[in-house]
């Protein structure tokens, strides 16, 4: 049978101990017992902020000592009270803090009240709220109930007021994410791929390392998905340390300007495997309704074969059936054909090469960060853009999780190896062969 526990009410034995308190506990203590009326969090904020003040006074008291008692060896003399603010809550709350100075008249410091007053944290709520997608002048709104008084004395909430610490944590992502040192990431895979907004193209890089997990590594600006933006791009990332001497895939969709500047920048270390779901809906657009599905059917068969060469030939043989009814589709399929088979070249098979012949983990990426900037009415700059974009690429990162496949990782890693550094004719002669 269940308990029901019961409600003890007051005696006067209670009263009687209540009002043998000191004054300032009592006070606290009605305060904390108004505030319980509008709500658990209302209360814990009450009894928060008597023990904040309890804590300022503690510290006054250790610098001064007890109130009321002369010490002529005292360091430090109470100084009044001042009016301050502390970070509560996503708002600032003002309060009033003890203050006193040394006997040569400098400050004393309160650290507690420095701890409670840093607005890092503040900072940090306004960011949460704004990339989960609460726009500037709904974050009053937003916020924890703390009780109607302190409410009332709140600050910091207003749209300017947000708009300003979102910029300032968006300019410290953009920095941090634009001086990763890559020299410590063993990095295998690199995805490119190009966001367009505000009438311009942001070109996005994804890292993934040689144990799946995924990095965000850079990105740049421009107006297209051209050679020289994307040269930029992968030139910053090694010179923050990016290395490729031992075989580096690069995987992105058909854009012929990406594939340009991998081969300028990474030579013939690198390869390239175009985005075989770029490719279908390429194609597909390209044909009526009535031939989509066969054709994409045909697709598919080629582009999943055991045998990477027998895919090609298959693929190829499909552009010829085109040829004369879609010409259009025909050319758009034998563009960069040949790179739609490296990974399986690679002998990379399974979930791993169903993740790396596609662009959907960087997709994925750029999708959450187009969802944190849906409220943007107004692109001011291009700053703004990559502001936007790099805090959305990091906010995706505390998301991720290795790659489907990553097991088969090591088999990729030494695939790659062996195409970077192939042995000659002479590496595999037998000693003495010579003679």
């Amino acid at each position: 049978m269940k308990t029901v526990p019961t409600v003890r009410l007051a005696d006067t034995t209670d009263v009687a101990v209540v009002a043998d308190l000191p004054e300032e506990i009592r006070l606290a203590m009605a305060d904390i017992a108004g505030a319980a009326r509008e709500g658990l969090l209302a209360m814990s904020v009450a009894a928060g902020m008597a023990v904040m003040a309890a804590m300022y006074e503690a510290e006054i008291a250790a610098a001064c000592g007890p109130k009321g008692k002369h010490d002529a060896n005292r360091a430090a003399m109470r100084h009044g009270s001042g009016r301050g603010s502390v970070t509560l809550g996503g708002r600032k709350v003002a309060v009033d803090r003890p203050r006193a100075r040394t006997t040569d008249g400098h400050e004393v410091p309160l650290s507690s009240y420095a701890h409670f007053a840093c607005e890092d944290m503040l900072t940090q709520v306004v960011m949460e709220r704004m990339l989960a997608g609460v726009a500037t002048r709904r974050h009053a709104r937003a916020a924890e109930p703390v009780g109607a008084q302190v409410a009332q004395e709140a600050k910091s909430t207003s749209r300017s007021a947000i708009s300003r610490r979102f910029v300032k944590q968006t300019e410290t992502a953009l920095a941090e994410l634009m001086a990763r040192d890559l020299a410590g990431e063993d990095i295998t895979v690199l995805m490119l791929d190009g966001e367009h907004m505000a009438q311009r193209c942001v070109v996005v890089a994804l890292a993934i390392t040689a144990d799946g997990t995924k990095v965000p590594v850079g990105l740049w600006d421009g107006f297209t998905e051209n050679k020289t933006v994307v040269r930029a791009l992968l030139a910053d990332l090694v010179s923050r340390g990016l290395k490729f001497d031992d075989g580096l895939l690069v995987v992105c969709d058909g854009a012929k300007a990406l594939a340009a500047a991998v081969r300028e920048v990474f030579g013939d270390k690198a390869l390239i495997q175009r985005c075989t779901l770029h490719k279908r809906r390429n194609i597909a657009d390209q044909l009526p309704d009535k031939d989509k599905a066969w054709v994409d059917a045909k697709l598919v068969k080629a582009f999943r074969h055991p045998d990477p060469d027998i895919g090609l030939r298959n693929a190829k043989h499909l552009a010829g059936q085109l040829d004369k009814s879609y010409p259009g589709a025909a050319a758009s399929l034998r563009e960069g054909l040949d790179e739609m088979f490296t990974v399986a070249r690679l002998g990379i098979d399974g979930r791993l090469a169903k993740t790396l012949t596609t662009s959907n983990p960087i997709e994925s990426m750029i999708s959450i960060a187009r969802s944190t900037n849906r409220n943007v009415t107004r692109w001011r700059n291009g700053h703004m853009v990559l502001r936007w974009t790099a805090a959305g690429m990091l906010n995706a990162e505390r998301s991720f999780r290795r790659i489907k496949g990553y097991k088969q990782m090591p088999q990729l890693v030494a695939a790659l190896r062996r195409h970077a550094h192939p042995k000659t004719p002479t590496d595999t002669e037998p000693a003495g062969a010579a003679a």
